[in-house]
């Protein structure tokens, strides 16, 4: 009767503890993460970083025993798999020290160490599973690296291991003892509880949701790409970080409060928008990533509780950007109404076609945060500051991530993006763009997405003025066919295309053209005659071409 009713059992029901020797199954989200570190086990894609500069008097016994209070405290940290038969399960060590590394090193080598720390690969079925480094620059100077695997860990949990660590060492290094709030459950419980939810019946509800709002195709989003994609994902990545200046942070803020929607809903609206005009796609789904800690007892735990969410816009150039708010609105309101499906769930059902080039259902990222998930600035211990320290990002997990952080003071924002696809101009342009349109929508959000301005200055300058200077005279009008005869016969054995490796001359070219194009004229083709031309990218494309303009007929390109 509730859950005809709409009401979510899984935020009302009791997060239960295991059975003594119960086997410990993986979560759905887990299960995913096997699968592909079995696929790329030295891919450093899903390792999960941190490094903290310590600048003072550092107490090292008392970071060791820190450590050793959290691996006491937290199971994930303690955790490694096994694969039994065909089931995957969960290995709890009853107990596991971790043994600091101390290294000495100088600022000049600082980002290199700190990259090859994580970059090294995690074996999941020996463990463990948690990296600790401390790099020494100073004996007043230190800089400590944390590097978890995604099975066991999130972004929030990366966040609550630090602040407890923070919480222990200051005790532990003034001489006095200290007790965390106790857990009341650990993460293979909730691995457990989860699987018997979602298989009494919380599964077939949420699902039905995102089969009729995904359902059917499933399309590839298709952004001009730099290089061919790879038949297989290499996870390597560049990141871009993006400014967005005080008067375009204040207007993005009135605007939201204007349209009734959040700062997330409408810096996503930017960013579809932007992907809708790179693409011409109207079909756009973006992934977005979601704590999934909307249950008290999950709130302080380690482990891998992000979820993904598919949001779909449906795009028209001919609609304003405040209809697609009003979209964007009411989709994230409904999917967060069906938040607690697991994205590997979802991925079973809609069975998209496989393929180790690019991330099932959707290619793009977009990760909002508020200022309460990450802190930034130093923060001041006994005896000790500590600053997080970040650098460019060397994996990219899809094609493209747009990643906003908002806070009073303003809004930060990066593209993270895979460098086997994009060169870093083409990045710095997009960036430039998605700007661009940021100021159009604050200024018309009544605007049709069609003609919202997202040129540059210098790209408006070069269309408009430098490459549409005709003053030039222009006096053979012979037309491209005619250009192309004429440069035939001045460099007839000239190379005119290359593909795989075959090359075609000119006068060749020509003379394929020339056969064609007396077949077409004998079937009828001439002046305002259009002529489909359905043939994949090769030398008999450009033959095609060239054939119907000489003709004199109009060719029509086919997908």
């Amino acid at each position: 009767m509730l859950k005809q009713q709409g009401i979510n059992l899984f935020e009302i029901a009791p997060v239960f503890k295991r059975q003594q020797g119960e086997p410990l199954r993986l979560s759905y989200a887990q299960e995913r993460q096997w699968f592909l570190w079995q696929l790329e086990p030295q891919s450093s894609a899903y390792h999960l970083p941190r490094a903290l500069r310590l600048k003072g008097r550092l107490d090292r016994a008392a970071l060791q025993r820190s450590f050793d209070s959290l691996i006491a405290r937290h199971e994930s940290l303690r955790t490694h798999l096994h694969q039994d038969a065909d089931q995957v399960l969960q290995v709890i060590s009853p107990e596991w020290h971790v043994q600091i590394a101390v290294e000495t090193a100088d600022v000049a080598q600082l980002e290199a160490l700190v990259q090859a720390q994580v970059a090294k690969p995690f074996d999941l079925q020996q463990g463990p599973l948690l990296r600790v480094k401390l790099l020494q620059l100073a004996p007043d100077d230190h800089v400590l690296v944390l590097v978890l695997h995604h099975i066991v860990s999130d972004g929030v949990s990366m966040q609550v291991m630090v602040d407890e660590l923070v919480q222990l060492y200051v005790a532990y290094s003034q001489g006095l003892d200290v007790r965390l709030p106790d857990l009341p459950i650990q993460y293979p419980d909730y691995a457990l509880w989860q699987r018997s939810w979602m298989e009494a019946g919380e599964k077939e509800r949420q699902l039905g949701y995102w089969c009729e709002r995904l359902g059917g195709e499933q399309p590839v989003l298709e952004l001009p790409l730099d290089h061919p994609r790879p038949a297989v994902q290499s996870y390597r990545g560049a990141r871009l970080d993006v400014g967005l200046d005080t008067a375009l942070v204040t207007g993005l803020r009135a605007l939201a409060q204007r349209e009734g929607v959040t700062l997330f809903m409408l810096l996503l609206a930017s960013f579809q928008t932007l992907l809708y005009r790179y693409s011409g796609q109207s079909d756009i789904r973006v992934g977005v990533p979601i704590a999934n800690r909307n249950r008290a007892e999950t709130e302080r735990l380690i482990g891998f509780f992000v979820n993904t969410q598919v949001l779909k816009a449906d795009i028209d150039g001919q609609m304003t950007f405040s209809q697609l708010l009003a979209q964007v609105k009411q989709r994230a309101l409904e999917a967060q109404s069906h938040q607690d499906l697991p994205f590997e769930q979802l991925v079973e059902a809609l069975q998209p076609e496989r393929s180790l080039s690019h991330n099932p259902l959707f290619q793009v990222m977009f990760n909002h945060q508020t200022e309460g998930r990450r802190r930034r600035g130093e923060q001041q211990l006994p005896g000790l500051g500590v600053e997080a320290l970040e650098w460019d990002s060397q994996s990219a997990q899809f094609d493209l991530s747009l990643d906003t952080q908002e806070s009073p003071e303003g809004i930060w924002a990066s593209l993270t993006y895979a460098t086997d696809l994009f060169d870093p101009a083409t990045v710095q342009r997009m960036a430039g763009h998605w700007q661009m349109l940021l100021r159009a929508v604050v200024g018309r959000a009544g605007n049709r997405i069609a003609q919202l301005g997202m040129l540059v200055d210098d790209e408006q300058r070069r269309l408009l003025q430098e490459w549409n200077r005709s003053a030039a005279a222009f006096e053979d009008v012979a037309g491209v066919h005619g250009l192309f005869q004429a440069q035939a016969r001045q460099r007839p054995d000239a190379i005119a295309l290359c593909l795989d490796g075959q090359t075609l001359s000119y006068a060749e070219l020509n003379r394929q053209a020339n056969r064609l194009a007396h077949r077409l004229i004998g079937q009828g083709v001439g002046p305002e005659v259009l002529v489909g031309v359905a043939v994949e990218r090769s030398f008999d494309m450009v033959v095609s071409l060239l054939a119907v303009l000489k003709a004199g007929g109009a060719y029509v390109p086919l997908d």
